[in-house]
């Protein structure tokens, strides 16, 4: 069974930074890309970031140059590096895999306010 569990919200001021985490288990990890999802309240779930089992990357235009994703296939762990982060980031981040697993996460909330 599918298991994603996200971590490293929490409340940041404007300017500053959060690293999330994804451990993923309960399927072949390093053969999937992996993905970063954010839900802001009466929005949309949006795509923020992705990376291929080669290690492609790809970013929502809105976090080109402030986020950072990576992954660790030996952990089975996908990380987000956010920095410079703005009040508009302020959402609930996802990770899946894609295709997306039908079982999401709890998700992990990031709220960016002074």
């Amino acid at each position: 069974q599918v298991q994603l569990v996200e971590s490293g919200g929490g409340l940041a001021q404007p300017g500053g930074s959060l690293r999330l985490s994804c451990a993923a288990s309960g399927f072949t990890f390093r053969a999937y890309t992996m993905t970063w999802y954010r839900q802001a309240p009466g929005k949309e779930r949006e795509r923020v970031a992705l990376i291929t089992n080669a290690g492609a990357i790809n970013y929502a235009d809105s976090v080109k140059g402030r986020f950072t994703i990576s992954r660790d296939n030996l952990k089975n762990m996908v990380y987000l590096q956010m920095n410079s982060l703005k009040p508009e980031d302020t959402a609930v981040y996802y990770c899946n895999r894609d295709p997306a697993a039908a079982n999401w996460g709890q998700g992990t909330q990031v709220t960016v306010s002074s």
